[in-house]
C-alpha cells in the first residue's frame, strides 16, 4: 500500500540566487514536499515508529533551504529531494516545489518556483 507524506508551504529564510542582490542576503521560500512510501505498517499498528515523521522531513527540507546556498532553484528544490531520500530511508519517492515569494521579476507574480522529483536509487 502506497501513500505520501504532503507538506505545503514550508516557509523558510534563505540564500539562493544568481543575482548578486539576492546572494547578499535570506529571502523567503516556499517549499512543499511529498514523500511517498510504503504505509501498510503504520496503518495496521498505527504507530509512529512505522511511518515517516512528517516533522522530520520538513526539519530536513528546511536545514536544506537555511543552511547551504545554490544559484539556481533547480539545484536547491533537488538537494532538498536528495536530503528526504538520504535521512529517511524509508521514503521511496520526493517530489519537491521550491518557490520565490518575492522573486526579482519585472511583472507582478504571487511567486515563482520548480518542480523535481527524485527517486531511491537501488
Amino acid at each position: 500500500m502506497t501513500g505520501r507524506i504532503e507538506i505545503r508551504d514550508l516557509r523558510v529564510l534563505g540564500v539562493h540566487g544568481v543575482l548578486p542582490h539576492e546572494r547578499m542576503r535570506a529571502q523567503p521560500f516556499s517549499v512543499d514536499v511529498d514523500a511517498s512510501f510504503d504505509v501498510a505498517a503504520a496503518a495496521e499498528s498505527d504507530a509512529l515508529g512505522d511511518t515517516v515523521d512528517y516533522g522530520a522531513v520538513a526539519s530536513s527540507a528546511a536545514g536544506v533551504v537555511s543552511h547551504r546556498s545554490f544559484a539556481l532553484m533547480e539545484a536547491l528544490a533537488a538537494a532538498i529531494a536528495r536530503q528526504v531520500l538520504d535521512e529517511h530511508p524509508r521514503v521511496t519517492r520526493a517530489e519537491v516545489v521550491v518557490r520565490k515569494v518575492r522573486p526579482p521579476v519585472d511583472v507582478d507574480v504571487g511567486s515563482v518556483g520548480v518542480r523535481v522529483v527524485d527517486e531511491r536509487r537501488p
